[in-house]
């Protein structure tokens, strides 16, 4: 049986416009002017840490007094915009009704992706989720990805194996994990100089990667 892993911002989910306005509300409560839409989302893909100490680099050294107010906004704006993009709901369905098993492997905190894979009803695709915080180290180290793989009933992990993703993190954990990689293009991220087996501009071109590696 093989497994296909997802990040979820910029792969599963748009949620652009809740992270800028976001970051932008936490900046005013500090007083701070708002950064361009762009200077915001190049922060984004490496867990809350590092999007508030490169997005907020004027409060420096004050992530533990920052992160409540930061996670109230989210809370707030969290699910004002966010969409699955197209195709994301039937793709998954398919290829879990082909054998496939389905896993998330995000950087985003927990309570945050189960809350948003939830309201937008595709949390039971899944056999296994692993986000910020769940794991020692994040993406890009292939840890995550390995925990996500022993939650799915002890799965191990093949060159068959796929992890999607729109980021340099996403695709640089499956080069460290030795999987095929699939970079989206229609994300938020860049794939910088990783090693890439296959791009798709939209979700629904994984199912004829993903037939080929049933082959």
């Amino acid at each position: 049986m093989n497994a296909i892993f997802f990040d979820l911002d910029g792969t599963l989910i748009d949620s652009r416009r809740d992270l800028i306005n976001t970051v932008n509300a936490t900046r005013a409560d500090l007083g701070l002017a708002p950064l361009a839409d762009d200077a915001v989302m190049a922060c984004v893909g490496n867990g809350a840490r590092y999007l508030l100490e490169h997005s907020i680099p004027e409060a420096a050294g004050r992530y533990d007094e920052i992160w409540p107010i930061h996670k109230r906004n989210y809370e707030a704006n969290m699910m004002n915009t966010v969409c699955l993009y197209p195709a994301v709901a039937r793709t998954l369905r398919e290829l879990g009704s082909r054998g496939w098993l389905l896993g998330v492997v995000t950087n985003k905190p927990n309570w945050a992706t189960r809350e948003i894979l939830s309201r937008l009803g595709i949390l039971r695709e899944f056999a296994a989720i692993v986000a910020g915080g769940d794991t020692v180290l994040m993406k890009p180290d292939a840890q995550p990805l390995r925990e996500c793989a022993a939650r799915m009933r002890g799965h191990r992990l093949s060159s068959h194996d796929i992890i999607v993703g729109d980021n340099w993190t996403d695709i640089a954990c499956g080069n460290n994990a030795s999987v095929k990689t699939v970079f989206c293009t229609y994300g938020f991220g860049t794939p910088r100089d990783t090693r890439i087996n296959h791009k798709i501009n939209r979700f629904d071109e994984l199912l004829r990667i993903c037939r080929q590696e049933e082959m």
